[in-house]
């Protein structure tokens, strides 16, 4: 794999497996993320799986799951 970076095409990132959450939508409105080689999360819209891919460290992921969880964001969706 060459140099990981994010906005990169997502079709760049080979042998990674992607993964949708549970609850998406039959809209399309989901994200799909995949675990990078080190401390890399990689997430793109799959919606269009051949566009960029946003890279994440694994402790910034988790402090927006953590966020998301703890009602952090709920304000946004008003």
């Amino acid at each position: 794999m060459s140099k990981i970076y994010s906005g990169m095409p997502a079709t760049a990132l080979q042998r990674v497996t992607w993964q949708k959450s549970r609850r998406s939508n039959s809209q399309g409105n989901c994200v799909e993320m995949a675990r990078l080689p080190g401390d890399a999360v990689a997430v793109r819209n799959s919606r269009h799986p051949d566009g960029p891919a946003l890279v994440y460290t694994r402790a910034e992921i988790e402090a927006l799951i953590l966020g998301a969880k703890d009602g952090d964001f709920d304000n946004l969706l008003i």
